[in-house]
């Protein structure tokens, strides 16, 4: 299973926050507008301010997902 995480965010507005997590989870901007109660234009502008301040989207990607299971371990290194 693919994990994100989310870093610098601790730089970000609690609403440019909410938007964010919203938006890289692949909401849509209509979605989060009508979530949030704001309009979909608030919605680009806070993404936006949010992607200017510098946050970044690490994926986790589990060894398993990889092929590289514990039968990997027993080889020799080259």
């Amino acid at each position: 299973m693919l994990q994100i995480e989310l870093r610098g965010l601790e730089r970000l507005s609690f609403r440019e926050r909410q938007v964010v997590m919203l938006k890289e989870t692949g909401q849509s901007a209509e979605k989060i507008a009508k979530r949030l109660g704001i309009s979909t234009s608030s919605v680009a502008t806070l993404f936006n301010r949010a992607r200017n301040k510098g946050y970044q989207v690490v994926a986790i990607i589990p060894e398993a997902a990889m092929g590289l299971g514990q039968e990997d371990e027993e080889m020799e290194p080259e």
